[in-house]
């Protein structure tokens, strides 16, 4: 821990350990992993069944390729319409909605997972802290010197000196930022040269493509090449854009896969997909001007029910969901916005059919299943509300991060009477948003109800005990 150097009672601070705290103490933000924040307060996630599971067709055969299959790594969507893809924890990759809705290919978007999955499979994360680690002692110490130069200096000085000295010391101070942050770039370009040519190996290694990974770093390249006019080379945390991607063009090329195409069926999964993220994520108008009513292909007309929908003309976007699933009746995921459609639009009797019916097509996904149990709890029908508690306990024991499965299971509890269980599920949700108070508020209460030693007065117990998330 890094002593406290704050002036004491009736004894003036020497002015150089007053500029050393200050100094320090931006070392040790330039030294804070960027985790931490996300830590803290999480990123904005999104969730869709479908697109996840998309997500995880891609990543499975690069993950086998990279020896990570068995290590449970997860794509996490980030609600953001820039096009980006990052790791932060070392189990997840996050890539925000932006490049999901601009990656016109599969391979496109599968280049950028298996770039991110370089890093991964490289240990860069912890190999970048241990580095940032031992290049913060190096600053640490070398800003001691620089230091106690200028204490001699100033001593020398205040003898009538030469006070040479001083003046080598404040640069002596001043120079190892600049050294660390040097260092630390040049080593984060070396970690995204490395991570390029892993993702081409995992893409050839499953024998695809990597023209997508190229042809989305040209773009980008092409993008950025302006604004980077003129830089330094060496103060670019990523290689510059014109030699990155002329020395991916050169390895990538040497793939036997290199002009091989998207299988056609998952082409038109990765348009649904984005047709999807359009509708949810864009104003209607855009939607309409991206999928004009002239385009009849499945993808634009998902987009248009979706929108649709979402802007309250629920007669309407049931009618264009049942078009669709006139062109495909085994499709989970119609079936899925069918029944949110109606559940949004306060049917959910209604929504129970094509619910069942999606989350048997989908093979009991647990979001889905989340939505049906919560359409049979806002039915209001007791007959079906045990159904709705097994289905809901199911589904949260599946999907462990997901809040609104304990809220409804919350409520299914509730309706039943069973205020010891419905408590618990309240604190578990608010454990699940990081809410602190509530959900020990709760779990005391929960934990009250239930008789000593119970599983229920366990749980309960645990959540008090436990840690928050981001805490």
């Amino acid at each position: 821990m890094m002593q406290d150097l704050r002036q004491q009672p009736g004894r003036a601070a020497p002015r150089t350990f007053s500029k050393l705290t200050a100094l320090l103490a931006a070392a040790a933000l330039l030294v804070a992993p960027v985790a931490r924040a996300q830590e803290n307060r999480g990123p904005p996630i999104l969730r869709d069944a479908e697109i996840e599971q998309l997500l995880r067709d891609y990543t499975r055969p690069i993950l086998r390729a990279a020896g990570l299959e068995k290590q449970n790594i997860q794509v996490a969507i980030i609600n953001n319409g820039s096009f980006n893809a990052f790791v932060a924890d070392g189990r997840r990759i996050f890539v925000n909605y932006g490049a999901l809705m601009q990656s016109q290919t599969p391979n496109q978007l599968i280049g950028v997972l298996a770039h991110e999955t370089g890093h991964l499979a490289g240990g860069h994360l912890s190999k970048l802290r241990e580095q940032m680690a031992r290049a913060q002692t190096s600053m640490i110490v070398a800003m001691l010197l620089g230091v106690g130069a200028m204490v001699a200096g100033a001593k020398g000085g205040s003898n009538g000196s030469n006070s040479g000295a001083s003046n080598i010391g404040m640069a002596a101070v001043s120079a190892p930022q600049a050294l660390f942050q040097s260092t630390m770039l040049s080593y984060q370009r070396q970690q995204e040269e490395n991570a390029d040519r892993a993702g081409v190996k995992f893409l050839t290694d499953t024998q695809q493509s990597p023209k997508g990974m190229y042809e989305t770093f040209k773009r980008f390249s092409s993008d950025s090449l302006f604004a980077a006019r003129g830089a330094d080379p060496y103060q670019q945390s990523h290689p510059m854009p014109r030699e990155r991607v002329a020395a991916l063009e050169e390895f990538a090329k040497l793939s036997p896969y290199w002009d091989k195409k998207d299988d056609p069926a998952l082409q038109q999964r990765h348009d649904l997909m984005r047709a999807k993220t359009s509708g949810f994520m864009e104003q209607r108008d855009t939607v309409m001007r991206r999928y004009p009513s002239s385009d009849t292909s499945l993808p634009a007309r998902y987009a248009r029910a979706i929108a649709t929908y979402r802007h309250g003309d629920l007669r309407d976007a049931v009618a264009q969901i049942d078009g669709l699933l006139a062109v495909q009746p085994n499709n989970a995921y119609f079936h899925e916005l069918k029944g949110q459609a109606l559940l949004e639009g306060g049917k959910p009797a209604e929504a129970v059919a094509p619910l069942r019916r999606a989350v048997q097509l989908a093979n009991n996904a647990p979001l889905i299943e989340m939505m049906l149990g919560q359409a049979l709890v806002a039915s209001d029908n007791k007959a079906t509300i045990d159904e709705a508690i097994r289905i809901l306990r199911a589904a949260v024991a599946r999907e462990t991060e997901a809040p609104i499965g304990y809220s409804q299971l919350a409520m299914a509890y509730g309706r039943k009477g069973d205020y010891a269980e419905a408590d618990l599920a309240s604190a578990q949700a608010a454990f699940l948003r990081g809410d602190n108070k509530t959900a020990r508020d709760l779990a005391s209460r929960a934990k009250a109800r239930f008789a000593i030693g119970t599983p229920g007065w366990v749980k309960a117990d645990d959540i008090i005990a436990a840690k928050m998330p981001g805490k």
